[in-house]
């Protein structure tokens, strides 16, 4: 039976810097510092293991103490991670500067180590949903895309960057679902300061659903022939950004996989994104128990997509 999550991404361990006064920029600001396992493909997969989703992590990390720290942490939420290429070298970083509202004011990402990862025996016989995000390289990204297509397995793109969203535009078409915010539309069609064009120009490609997330905007639900619907965002005390796409999107495909429609799943992401700003740890342990503490957003059916 397919029931398996097959996540094919980066792993890294996050550093991430907040402020305790308004930020000055071009000089040391006090703060404080933590160290946690983070990267997109990793937190997608821990927050799935954590829904109770089956879920398998493809994955490079160093031979390092990191590597070893980012592994542990990962199987105890519940992902497998049998698949994760340990390699000679460091494990990914990202270091990101939050202002004292926690909000992101820079980051670096340091994903040198995910070039390691080879792709030529990808096994999807037993996934239902193959999830990539823009971590990986243009030929791993064909590689996963061409498995995918094999074994008729559909995928779930997340950009990750507008960098990155632009370095694997072409790619993008024939896929289950994308999850960009306005900029990274705009990186995969072209389409500058009209990010309602570059949705359809995604739907002509086969994009059947297109969840553009746009942070305390909310979210628009964009399915071929569906309705758009526009999803508010949870008003909550920001603590730390981390994080809140990654669990929003394993909370809408752990809802999918349960049978919910794109917007209910949609529902649910909203929830795994407030419970993680609402932390300081970019997974939350108690993700399940956390999402349950807020109520979901009310749906407004969008009678043109331009009506936002």
């Amino acid at each position: 039976m397919k029931q398996w999550v097959v996540v094919v991404g980066g792993t890294n361990m996050d550093v991430v810097a907040r402020t305790t006064a308004p930020l000055v920029p071009a000089t040391s600001n006090p703060g404080r510092t933590r160290i946690s396992p983070g990267g997109v493909g990793r937190n997608i997969a821990a927050c799935l293991g954590l829904l109770g989703v089956p879920v398998r992590l493809v994955s490079a990390v160093g031979d390092d103490a990191f590597g070893d720290e980012a592994l542990r942490v990962t199987a105890a939420c519940g992902a497998d991670v049998s698949a994760v290429r340990r390699a000679p070298g460091r494990t990914g970083t990202y270091t990101a500067v939050l202002d004292e509202r926690g909000e992101l004011v820079s980051a670096v990402s340091d994903m040198a180590i995910i070039d390691e990862l080879e792709l030529d025996t990808l096994h999807l016989d037993d996934a239902a949903l193959v999830v990539v995000d823009g971590n990986l390289s243009r030929g791993q990204v064909e590689k996963v895309l061409a498995a995918a297509a094999g074994a008729e397995v559909p995928v779930a793109f997340e950009p990750v960057s507008v960098a990155k969203a632009g370095r694997l535009h072409d790619l993008v078409r024939g896929l289950f679902l994308v999850t960009p915010n306005s900029d990274e539309v705009s990186a995969l069609t072209g389409r500058f300061r009209d990010p309602w064009s570059g949705i359809h120009d995604l739907h002509a490609r086969g994009i059947e659903h297109v969840w553009l997330r746009e942070g305390v905007r909310g979210s628009y639900v964009c399915s071929t022939a569906r309705p758009t619907f526009h999803l508010p965002a949870i008003p909550v005390e920001v603590v730390d950004v981390t994080g809140a796409g990654d669990a929003m999107l394993a909370a809408w495909i752990a809802a999918w996989l349960r049978g919910a429609d794109p917007v209910e799943a949609a529902r649910d992401g909203h929830r795994a994104a407030a419970a993680t700003i609402t932390s300081p740890d970019t997974v939350r342990a108690d993700l399940a128990e956390a999402m349950a503490a807020f109520e979901p957003p009310t749906p407004r059916e969008v009678s043109d997509a331009h009506d936002h």
